[in-house]
């Protein structure tokens, strides 16, 4: 029975030793096998692995890609503008031992520990990178470049702690409170100006124009009078050629003729009144057909 139960516990002690010989990596994580807290083995691929019961130990990093949300800090570009930006990045472990030097834990304190570090560097990043343009590029198409000028300097600061930054990202790109109402009132009175240059502007070419038409207008109405008046003139003159042709070639026509256009002339309308004497010239030749009154014997 003694010897059985030895038996037992023997086989119960190899259990435990086999078992704690062997160790199982996630494919969301890495392993380090740590002797002694030096570091005897790295395993980045999922599966099985063995190391020394009870001498070695496990540690597991993360193997995901983690995020950081930076607090809200205050950034001064070029043109003295301060912006209140919030900002995020995205990092994986890349050298898992670089990684535990640097921070000197594993598991859930090892990422604090992390991101402790890591947050002062990318806040450094996007003040440097920030404060050498203008606040109107740090809110156009330029972002996007500027994201990733701070993903470049963030990197170069984070390489000896074995962290690969894979993206930068800016959330909130605003004015502070105590600028915003100040920043309203610059904005509206610099287009107010604007707007006011461009009504003087459209004055002064109104004005110009308006001055051009009736410049035009003058000279368009002078022209026409002048052309009429010439036109007036040669169609007088015209005239007078005809009557003087005429009375050229038939007196007593060209007199009767002048006689037919006096009546018409006299006489036109409903209520004309003539006082004259019946024998005045002006009626001889209604009184006779060949335009003569004959004369008394």
């Amino acid at each position: 029975m003694g010897r059985t139960a030895g038996i037992v516990i023997a086989l119960i002690a190899l259990a435990v030793i086999g078992l704690s010989s062997i160790y199982i990596v996630d494919e969301r994580q890495k392993a380090l096998v740590l002797q002694f807290g030096q570091v005897k083995a790295v395993r980045e691929e999922p599966g099985l692995g063995f190391k020394l019961p009870l001498i070695q130990n496990v540690v597991y990093y993360d193997d995901r890609i983690l995020s950081l949300d930076t607090q809200s800090l205050e950034v001064t570009p070029l043109d003295d503008r301060r912006l209140v930006v919030d900002a995020f990045a995205r990092y994986r472990i890349a050298d898992v031992v670089q990684f535990r030097l640097a921070v000197g834990a594993g598991g859930d304190d090892a990422i604090l520990a992390a991101q402790s570090r890591l947050e002062p560097v990318l806040n450094a990043a996007t003040r440097e990178v920030l404060g050498s343009v203008r606040s109107d590029e740090v809110l156009s198409v330029e972002r996007a470049a500027l994201m990733s000028r701070i993903r470049e300097v963030a990197s170069n600061q984070t390489e000896n702690l074995g962290i690969d930054i894979v993206d930068v990202r800016l959330k909130r790109t605003d004015l502070p409170p105590e600028n915003l109402a100040a920043t309203f009132n610059r904005m509206r009175a610099e287009r107010e100006r604007e707007a006011e240059d461009e009504r003087a502007r459209g004055r002064e070419a109104a004005t110009r124009i308006v001055a051009q038409a009736e410049r035009t207008s003058v000279e368009i109405v002078s022209e026409a009078q002048r052309d009429a008046e010439i036109i007036r003139g040669e169609a007088d003159a015209a005239r007078n050629r005809i009557f003087a042709e005429a009375f050229g070639r038939d007196q007593e026509f060209f007199e009767f003729y002048r006689s037919l256009t006096a009546y018409e002339r006299a006489l036109g309308g409903s209520n004309t009144s003539l006082v004259i004497t019946p024998d005045s010239e002006f009626f001889e030749y209604l009184k006779s057909d060949t335009g003569r009154t004959p004369a008394a014997e």
